[in-house]
């Protein structure tokens, strides 16, 4: 194990212990997504997507999908600009603690999150809104490698984004709109395919529609496929296009990942 992994691991325990110490992160990261599926679930559980797939079946893979946005890009692009501000990142880098070993630190950290997130989610899903869980040992080998992918992705991408706002306060106000617009144009809160052809071409340019469309592939039947814009899963599409934005993510990192605040430079 490299110096560099195991600083990261380290930091990752650090990051875990402070996520749950906030009440702001697990309210918005943890509790909202979970509030919104038994709302959703609430509304639309009697009403179909398709012959004999419910609406909260189809909106229950974009949700999860959505959570992982959330926790990965939406919280991190909010919370380093805070940890800038308040000197914690510059702490960090008067340490001999390689930037990557941060990185490290902060994608652990939303995995584990989100592992614990996406089994309440499904065992709130299962026990009140009769969802269907996967069936298949490749059905569950899918859930993990794109959900292993998307978070990447997600996270490194907001990790990056997180050099946007200027200051802490104004982070929300930067992020949160851009994290809606994906998830109302991924398929999350509509069936994909009723939205916009524009939209739809939008929409592939970013992970969240491909989170969300292998996800589709996880928990509906394969005839439900050809209500997909291509007509079919495309998984080995949705690996190769996550797999591009975790590289576009890390490289982002590197590139503009900054410690300190501008007013220090």
């Amino acid at each position: 194990m490299t110096l560099t992994l195991r600083l990261g691991l380290l930091r990752s325990g650090l990051e875990v212990r402070q996520f749950f110490r906030g009440r702001e992160s697990v309210i918005f990261s943890f509790a909202l997504p979970i509030l919104l599926l038994v709302v959703f679930g609430s509304v639309f559980g009697g009403a179909d997507a398709a012959p004999g797939v419910t609406l909260t079946q189809y909106f229950v893979p974009g949700m999860i999908a959505a959570a992982q946005l959330t926790n990965g890009f939406q919280t991190l692009a909010i919370q380093i600009p805070v940890e800038r501000d308040r000197g914690v990142l510059k702490r960090l880098y008067g340490m001999p603690m390689p930037a990557s070993s941060y990185f490290i630190g902060k994608v652990v950290m939303v995995y584990l999150v989100g592992v614990v997130g996406t089994a309440v989610m499904l065992a709130i899903a299962t026990a009140f809104f009769d969802v269907t869980l996967p069936s298949t040992g490749r059905q569950w080998f899918t859930l993990l490698w794109v959900s292993l992918l998307g978070i990447a992705a997600c996270t490194l991408c907001g990790i990056a984004f997180s050099s946007v706002p200027r200051e802490a306060k104004r982070a929300p106000a930067v992020v949160t709109p851009v994290a809606l617009v994906l998830q109302f144009i991924s398929g999350v809160f509509f069936v994909f395919t009723d939205l916009p052809g524009w939209m739809q071409q939008v929409a592939a340019v970013f992970p969240l529609k491909w989170m969300a469309q292998g996800m589709r592939s996880v928990f509906l039947p394969d005839s439900f496929a050809v209500n997909e814009a291509a007509g079919s899963w495309e998984l080995d599409r949705v690996a190769l296009m996550l797999g591009v934005w975790v590289i576009v993510g890390l490289a982002l990192c590197l590139l503009t990942f900054r410690w300190t605040g501008r007013e220090d430079r």
